[in-house]
Formats: C-alpha cells, sequence, structure tokens
C-alpha cells in the first residue's frame, strides 16, 4: 500500500539545540530587563494612564495586559536554564535499575505497546516493524504488543503476521487509559514504552533512554516528537535568492544571521513540536516538571502501579468514610462495629485501579499524580533528544480536534482537580504546571488584544489618557527589551511562529473554557492520520472577521484623522495600525491554512 508520507522517508530529524552558557547567561539578563520593564509599564498603566471615561474599554485591557504580564513572568521561569538529566550508560541488568537488588538478577524486559482504535492496519504495520527493529547493546526481553481497541480480525491477522502480541478487549472503557490498563494486566516487562499506531521508533530509542532509570527514582522518560512528514519550505536566504538574484540572497543571510533561520512555505499549521520539546519542555527538567506526552515515553511499571495503588487505596478511604456515614443512619445500633468493615468492603467493590487515568489527557494526569506522590519523589526526564518520527495533521480540521483535545483536557483537570494547590507538588512543579494551564486561559485576554485596536479604529475612544510620548516611553521599552530577550532565549528556533499560532487559536481557547465550564465532557476523538476532504473556512470565521474588521478599521480611522472628524490622533494611528497589522499577519497564518492541500507525491 502506498502512502503520501513514503516520500519523506530520508527525512532526519533535527538536533537538540546545544547549551551555550554565555547565550544563557545574555538571555537571563535580558529577560530580567524584560520583568522591570514590564512592572514599570503595567504599574504606569493602572496609575496614570486610565481613561476612565471610557472605563468600559480601559479596564478590560489592563486586565488583560496585567494577565499577560503574569504569564510571561511565568514563561521566563519556564525558560530559565537548560540542565540535562545526566545520561548513563544503558543498563545490563535489571538490578542495575533498582534502589535493592533483586534475589536473582536478570535481563531488562520492556513491553512495547502500540494503541489502535481505527487507523490503517498496514499504516500499524510500519510502527509495528520499526517497533521489532529496535537494538539493545545488552542482553534484553523485548515485547511488542499491538493494543486494538477497535476489536479488529484485520488487525490481528497483521499481528500474527508480524509475529507480535495481540491484545484486544470486548469494551471501550477509558479509552487509551483503559486500553493501556488492560495490556498492562496482560504482560510483565519492567518498563512500558508507549507508542500510537503512526509513531515510527528509531532502533536506537532504547539504548539512548533506559540509561536514565539507573536512578531508581525515574519514573518515565519522554522524548520528543518530531513530525517527518510537514513541508519542509525553503530558507529565507534562498527565497529572497530566487526572486532577488545576489542582493536577496545577502539580505537573507543579514535577517537570519540575526533572527536565525527562516523558512518559506514551511508546516501551515505552525505545529512547531521543537518549540515544545526543545526549549519548552526540555527546560522543565530542572524543576523535575517535565510532563508525559503518551507516545514515544518510557515507564517504570513499578512507579505506574505504585501511584495507581496508593490512589485506588485513597479512593477507598475517601469513599468508605461516605458509605459509613450512610450506613451508620441505616444501621442499628448506631456503633454497630462492622459498619465501617461493611462500608469499606462496599467501597472497594466501587473503585476501580486505574494505572493511567481515565481522561482525556490521561498522559499529563497521570504525571501530575507521579510528580504529587510524596512518598517517593518519582521523577521524570525529558531525553534531549528525537528517537522516533511521527505524522502531522495534514488538514485543518485534524489539527483543531487535536489542539482541542489539548486545551479542553487540561482545563478539565485545572478547574476539576488542580494541582496547583493539592498536596505533594514542589513549588517548581506547580509553577510549571500553573504555566501550562495558564497558557490555554490566555485565550481569554488574547480576544482583548484582537478587538482592542478594532475598537479605537472604529470608535476613536482611546484606553488610555492619550497616545503621547509617555505612552510610547513606557510601551516600547518594554516590548523591545521583551522581543530581545525571547529572541536570545529561544535562539536556533524561530519564536514568532510559536507566538501567532498562541494568537490565532483563540477560538479553540475559548471553546474549550466554555465546554469546560458547562462541565460538558471533553470527548476521545481519534486523531485521523489521512486528509480529510472538504471546505475548512468554517473553522476560520473568527480569525476572518478579526482581519476584515481591522483593516476596515483602519481605513475609517485613517479617512477620519484626515478629514478631521472624531477623537483620531497620529499617535493613535500609528500604535493601533501597528498592533493590528500584527494581528493581521497571524490571522492570515491560520487563513491560509484552511486552504492548504499538500503537494502530489
Amino acid at each position: 500500500m502506498n502512502f503520501y508520507f513514503q516520500q519523506f522517508e530520508h527525512r532526519r530529524p533535527p538536533e537538540p539545540l546545544r547549551r551555550s552558557v554565555i547565550g544563557e547567561r545574555i538571555w537571563q539578563l535580558l529577560a530580567i530587563t524584560s520583568l522591570i520593564l514590564g512592572a514599570w509599564y503595567i504599574g504606569w498603566r493602572w496609575t496614570d494612564s486610565l481613561n476612565w471615561d471610557a472605563a468600559w474599554f480601559a479596564l478590560p485591557l489592563v486586565i488583560a495586559e496585567s494577565c499577560a504580564y503574569f504569564g510571561l513572568i511565568l514563561f521566563t521561569l519556564n525558560l530559565w536554564t537548560t540542565r540535562d538529566y545526566p545520561r548513563r550508560p544503558p543498563p545490563e541488568r535489571i538490578g542495575q535499575c533498582l534502589a535493592e537488588p533483586p534475589a536473582e538478577d536478570r535481563p531488562v524486559a520492556v513491553d512495547i505497546f502500540i494503541a489502535t482504535y481505527n487507523e490503517e492496519e498496514e499504516l500499524v504495520r510500519l510502527s509495528i516493524r520499526d517497533a521489532k527493529a529496535v537494538s539493545y547493546p545488552h542482553p534484553i526481553n523485548v515485547q511488542v504488543h499491538v493494543l486494538d481497541d477497535g476489536r479488529r480480525e484485520t488487525m490481528r491477522r497483521v499481528a500474527e503476521e508480524e509475529g507480535v502480541n495481540y491484545i484486544t478487549r470486548d469494551n471501550n472503557v477509558g479509552f487509551k487509559a483503559g486500553n493501556l490498563r488492560n495490556a498492562m494486566e496482560q504482560t510483565h516487562g519492567d518498563f512500558i514504552m508507549i507508542c500510537d499506531a503512526d509513531t515510527r521508533v528509531f532502533p536506537t530509542i532504547l539504548e539512548h533512554t533506559l540509561g536514565y532509570f539507573r536512578d531508581s527514582d525515574v519514573a518515565f522518560v519522554q522524548t520528543p516528537q518530531w513530525f517527518y512528514d510537514i513541508p519542509e519550505g525553503i530558507t529565507l536566504t534562498n527565497w529572497l535568492g530566487q526572486r532577488a538574484g545576489r542582493p536577496g540572497r545577502w539580505m537573507g543571510a543579514a535577517v537570519e544571521t540575526i533572527f536565525g533561520e527562516i523558512r518559506i512555505g514551511e508546516d501551515p499549521f505552525v505545529n512547531d513540536p521543537a518549540m515544545f520539546y526543545d526549549i519548552i519542555q526540555r527546560r522543565r527538567n530542572v524543576y523535575n516538571a517535565a510532563f508525559c506526552c503518551g507516545a514515544a515515553s518510557i515507564h517504570r511499571r513499578e512507579a505506574v502501579m505504585f501511584v495507581a495503588l496508593r490512589a485506588f487505596a485513597a479512593a477507598i478511604d475517601k469513599a468508605t468514610r461516605e458509605d459509613k456515614s450512610r450506613l451508620l443512619r441505616l444501621i442499628r445500633p448506631r456503633k454497630d462495629p462492622e459498619a465501617e468493615a461493611l462500608a469499606r468492603w462496599q467501597a472497594a467493590q466501587e473503585q476501580e485501579l486505574t494505572p493511567y487515568k481515565f481522561h482525556v489527557s490521561e498522559d499529563i494526569y497521570s504525571s501530575i499524580v507521579l510528580h504529587q506522590d510524596r512518598e517517593r519523589r518519582w521523577k521524570s526526564v525529558l531525553h534531549p533528544s528525537v528517537e522516533s518520527k511521527m505524522l502531522s495533521p495534514q488538514d485543518l480540521l485534524t489539527w483543531t480536534i487535536q489542539r482541542f483535545k489539548y486545551a479542553g483536557g487540561s482545563l478539565d483537570i485545572f478547574f476539576h482537580d488542580n494541582p496547583v494547590t493539592a498536596p505533594g507538588l514542589s513549588l517548581g512543579q506547580r509553577l510549571m504546571y500553573l504555566n501550562t494551564f495558564w497558557s490555554y486561559l490566555g485565550a481569554l485576554w488574547n480576544v482583548m488584544f484582537l478587538c482592542a485596536p478594532i475598537i479605537y479604529l472604529l470608535t476613536g475612544i482611546p484606553p488610555v489618557d492619550a497616545y503621547t510620548g509617555d505612552f510610547f516611553a513606557h510601551a516600547l521599552p518594554f516590548l523591545v527589551a521583551n522581543e530581545l530577550a525571547f529572541l536570545a532565549g529561544t535562539w536556533g528556533l524561530s519564536g514568532y511562529k510559536g507566538k501567532v499560532s498562541y494568537l490565532a487559536s483563540f477560538p479553540i481557547g475559548l471553546r474549550a473554557i466554555w465546554a469546560v465550564i458547562r462541565r460538558q465532557k471533553i470527548k476521545f476523538p481519534v486523531t485521523p492520520k489521512e486528509r480529510q476532504e472538504g471546505n475548512y473556512l468554517n473553522l476560520v470565521w473568527p480569525q476572518l472577521g478579526i482581519m476584515i474588521a481591522t483593516l476596515l478599521g483602519f481605513g475609517w480611522a485613517a479617512g477620519c484623522y484626515w478629514l478631521g472628524v472624531g477623537n483620531f490622533s497620529a499617535g493613535g494611528l500609528i500604535a493601533n495600525g501597528l498592533w493590528g497589522l500584527n494581528n493581521i499577519l497571524a490571522m492570515s497564518i491560520m487563513v491560509k491554512a484552511a486552504f492548504w492541500k499538500p503537494e502530489e507525491a
């Protein structure tokens, strides 16, 4: 069977960013400068700049700016330093991974779980073959298991043909988490590698990651996810060279020397996994706060079961107290000594042992439970090197489904089982999880940042007293310092892609927030692995509306200013015109993605 991605099989993943101590110190100095200037700006906004005649506009905007500044503090802490977990040689025997030597030492045993539901069987076959090709420098027991929640005879035949174990069940309780639990009940490996149907692991994945488990407190290792099928585009230097010859190449080279490599025509959906894994997740190692992202992660079975049993016991205790109070009202005499035993037995019958939390975001949820355990202080590791390849969303509908799951699942945890205030986590872990949840709440203030220039351009009502030199003297230093800081902090990667994607995906964030507030269950749709046919303009009408309203507003404001009508000023037009232009550029990326179609192979 021919797949579209076969033309990309030759591609190789990028190397992890190299740490530069000098570069890190520059970033930290600029970051501190940015935060100081930001605090000065926010303080001035609250005390000396508000247009109280338009409080309905001025107050929501300054609140939005304050929320964004708090997010900036959290993000700065996240990016503060790179401190990779020390890499150690791959273990030869299981005793090297345990706190106490076993009675009988033996080679390490690893179960590779390939979870599938309705994906193309031949796609899964490719993942099976790559899992079978995993190598290791010492004797090791590796078992590959296909976890088929679709209960397909065709999938069973593929597993049999490839000589791997086939595991299924008669229900889909817990979805992927339930699928993993079912497989754990039927396997016995010391470590579990979790793969999705399209996770193509490299032969070196175990050799490069099992060494971390020589520390008996390491619970799981997450490796970066790399989408090898996205358009690579061409560098700005080559793009300008094709259009303007040697002068264009010189100009492109100069820009890329300052801002890093810029590619034209790459990834239409701005997935940017390198920014997430190589910058955000990797720099959480210092806080022991890197969380599991599911696919391409390796877990210590002992850790998963240890926390599951503790959670099981805690749930029984909680339910026992509730059942006991009910039983005592029914049983006479009221102090019957058998009441507590009866309540505990009844509570135990109603609880389930769940190694992986039954949740749409089972990966991050399970990470939180592990990090909260105060008895063992389990550790998590983000391994910096790519050890597998995966498929990216091939259309805007698939991308939207995926991002909604991420946002909705994370916000559901934040609103209904918030780890930031729960016992067990360290201060660093609380701040890092808060950073994750706060970023998803950002859709609320991003709407204000998108609408603010439109409101001014259409009405002439400013949210500040006046767009005078005082405004620019406070705003510009902060904005310039912030851009320079994160240019240094993300050196080697383009930070602009992440910012525009974050801004342009505000409708998904709003929808997720609304769903969680209404306690609407976030569903478990499987992300399609093939392009879905259809018109996706209906998915970007909010972004398109922002673009049109901004353009119309600027035309209206410019005309009024030229005719001397209204309360428009040159400073207001400049500030809001540039602000609106940035918003249009960000929205245009998502609108363009709605029309994108991959090139024919």
